[in-house]
């Protein structure tokens, strides 16, 4: 065989082993190859493509460029130089050299497609679209162009088109597991989690070693609430990818979910390590050092994120933004910032038909809480008590039932409870016109497993926003936020892209909450025999190292004093001791109580002196938890709804001599109450006068309020009037 016979036969190997993806072999081949016929254009050209798939990008350019300068008119050699400065992120350049591919060989479908997802890469999606189309246009066959075009509209939120171009992709090649997995990722985002999950399962039968369908795949069980089968997909991903930021975040949540707060927040550590600028993970990062209470950094940290909301930038989720940013105007760019990303408005249903004015009024709630949960608790008699004559009330349930005492009264309750759960947003917001919702009811905003989405796609004419997130959504879909002049004064209101309805009191609340009988004692709970309690059951996320040296220096100045907490796992404890340490406490005086049932809970409050709030992020249901126990509260006004929840609550039970505006106030408060026993024994009195005598615990007059709004905005709507706030007197 002579020397020009032996260089094509390496060759001819060179391209059997690229095409069986043998990457290793094929560039063995083509260099045995080129070192017989160094200047052959093409043996230059796919010992360049090789070396891409390799990773070895300098000495892909390399070869790319010498096939280059042998042949000015090489396309694939230009494709090459793209695909490997795209390799290193230098994306201009990748499309300069993709275009002239193109100049050279308008009809080089490979280019075309490269170039679209350089553009996807630049999150230029619109023109990406172009170029995708233009190489189905050349090649009608080609696989990878049809998939491109479905991940470019799921980036832009089209999931349902996605479909269509993914399964053209899988038409053209049954085997194609990117195709597969990007299906089962817009299968996912469509709550068609068991489809979804099949998806998953035929990319990882292609392509055992598939990352990102281990990835997703974890993602999609976690949808379902299946946390441990969660793990063990993302860490499969993470045996074959332990640099794979994203799911090291995934594996965060995963973790979180299952309790495993510590662990969680080392993954979290290793994402950001790994991955500085993913996509809202240091907001989750720092949420979950605050519920485990490690507050190392904590101001620096705060206001880094709160300059990066201020940027514009994918920071936090806007729940957890309430307890780490102290203001308003954060809190709004967070929402804005995160809906634009993930429930921008869709107005695919079209607009909705006005129903007769004179037909009864149905109101569509929404929640994952109609549940043992604190929403449905303050909620249920309001629910209980709605006028049937002139209300028809549906229970849109996000979340199976638990089958709890509570949810009895729920489905008591409301006309008709329908479980959701299973059904994507547009298919719930299209039920919800099906069945003539007048005004639908958002119970959960940005909370834990809500569904924004659903209000994107306009589920009723009349949208609101109540009680589970408390704060501004910042999107133009949700037409009205209830809240008292309290929580919103006016100069607030630019902070808020919803119209206000001002009720008198913000709070719903059950009267017919049962106060366990059993009398405590000190030593039941674990309390000293004297001394003065002070209590917070508040969630951890909401203590912070400001609120926690308010709290030692107060049990500085009362002697013999402890603070009684709530904490849910055992390092928020170590961290909380530590802390009191650092700040000449003895970690004895740190008590704290465990979970218990919720009438026992309540009479818990008996055995205490005064409750302390936090902030930025105040009590909600545990500060009406313990006013209706008798045990006073204490808080500071901050500068946000949620900072301002607490002085509304006590505004409504005429109790506001409990409020203050500083930390100083705040501190004096706590130690006059505590020390002077005329003082804390007035306040008591007081307390217990005004419990079922003043707004707070008042449900029958909160829900005729709440029901006068309710037939205001909606003869507003059927006038054809202008939003506008609404105040209830």
């Amino acid at each position: 065989m002579d020397n020009l016979e032996e260089a094509k036969q390496f060759f001819l190997a060179g391209l059997s082993c690229l095409e069986s993806k043998n990457y290793d072999e094929a560039e063995l081949n083509f260099e045995k190859s080129l070192k017989i016929s160094p200047n052959r254009v093409s043996v230059l050209t796919n010992l360049s493509a090789v070396k891409i798939k390799l990773k070895k990008i300098n000495a892909a350019k390399e070869f790319a460029l010498r096939s280059i300068a042998l042949d000015p008119m090489n396309g694939p050699g230009y494709l090459n130089m793209g695909l490997a400065n795209k390799e290193e992120k230098d994306f201009d350049s990748a499309l300069t050299y993709f275009d002239k591919a193109i100049e050279i060989s308008p009809s080089y479908a490979e280019a075309w497609c490269n170039k679209g997802s350089t553009l996807n890469a630049l999150k230029r999606y619109e023109e990406a679209l172009t170029y995708f189309d233009k190489a189905i246009e050349i090649s009608p066959s080609y696989a990878e162009a049809w998939c491109n075009k479905g991940s470019t509209l799921n980036a832009l939120k089209r999931y349902e088109e996605a479909l269509t171009y993914f399964d053209k992709a899988i038409e053209c090649a049954p085997n194609n597991a990117e195709a597969w997995c990007n299906k089962g990722a817009s299968l996912t985002y469509l709550s068609r989690i068991n489809e979804a999950l099949s998806h998953f399962d035929k990319a990882i039968e292609i392509d055992s070693d598939y990352v990102e369908a281990w990835c997703n795949k974890g993602a999609a069980y976690m949808d379902q609430d299946q946390a441990n089968e969660a793990l063990v997909c993302v860490n499969k991903a993470l045996d074959l990818n332990p640099l794979y930021a994203e799911a090291w975040n995934n594996k965060g949540i995963i973790l979180n979910k299952l309790k495993r707060l510590g662990e969680g927040l080392d993954a979290f550590e290793k994402a950001l390590s790994l991955n500085p600028n993913l996509e809202f993970l240091a907001g989750t990062l720092l949420q979950s050092r605050l519920q485990v209470c490690e507050w190392k950094s904590f101001l620096m940290q705060r206001d880094n994120l709160c300059d990066q909301i201020k940027l514009g930038l994918k920071s936090v989720h806007p729940f957890p933004s309430l307890a780490i940013c102290p203001t308003e105007d954060n809190h709004l760019q967070a929402a804005k910032i995160w809906s634009r990303d993930k429930c921008p408005p869709n107005f695919s249903l079209g607009p909705i038909k006005k129903r007769d004015k004179n037909s009864k009024i149905r109101l569509g709630y929404f929640s994952a809480d109609f549940i043992n949960h604190p929403v449905a608790a303050l909620t249920v008699e309001l629910f209980e008590l709605h006028n049937k004559f002139q209300f028809e009330i549906f229970a849109f349930a996000l979340k199976p039932s638990d089958g709890s005492a509570l949810r009895h009264r729920l489905d008591s309750a409301f006309d008709r409870v329908i479980d959701v759960h299973g059904m994507n947003d547009k298919a719930i917001a299209e039920l919800s016109r099906e069945l003539n919702i007048d005004i639908a009811i958002d119970l959960g905003g940005f909370t834990a497993e809500s569904r924004p989405g659903i209000f994107a796609y306009r589920a009723a004419p009349i949208q609101l926003s109540y009680i589970g997130y408390l704060g501004s959504m910042g999107v133009e879909y949700m037409d009205y936020l209830i809240a008292d002049p309290t929580i919103i004064p006016p100069e607030s209101l630019q902070y808020y892209s919803e119209k206000i309805i001002y009720l008198p009191s913000y709070q719903a609340n059950d009267r017919k909450r049962e106060i366990s009988k059993k009398k405590f004692t000190r030593a039941d709970l674990g309390l000293p025999k004297e001394g003065f309690i002070f209590c917070c059951f508040n969630h951890n996320y909401k203590f912070n190292p400001i609120i926690f040296d308010s709290w030692m220096r107060i049990l500085n100045a009362v002697d013999k004093s402890v603070l009684f907490l709530y904490a849910d796992n055992l390092l928020a404890k170590e961290n909380l001791r530590s802390e009191a340490v650092t700040r000449g406490i003895n970690p004895e005086r740190l008590i704290f109580g465990a979970r218990i049932p919720a009438a026992e809970y309540l009479a818990r409050y008996q055995v205490c002196d005064l409750f302390l709030d936090t902030l930025p992020y105040n009590a909600g249901t545990t500060a009406s938890d313990a006013l209706w126990a008798g045990l006073p509260v204490i808080t500071r006004v901050g500068q946000s709804f949620a900072g301002r929840m607490a002085a509304s609550l006590l505004n409504a039970i005429d109790m506001a001599e409990l409020i203050t505006y500083s930390q100083e106030e705040y501190e004096t408060l706590a130690i006059e109450l505590a020390t002077r026993p005329d003082k804390i024994k007035e306040i008591n009195e007081k307390l217990k006068k005004n419990r079922l005598t003043t707004p707070l615990f008042n449900a029958p007059l909160f829900t005729e309020k709440l029901e006068t709004a309710y037939l205001n905005i909606y003869r507003r709507y059927q006038s054809d009037l202008a939003l506008e706030h609404i105040h209830i007197s």
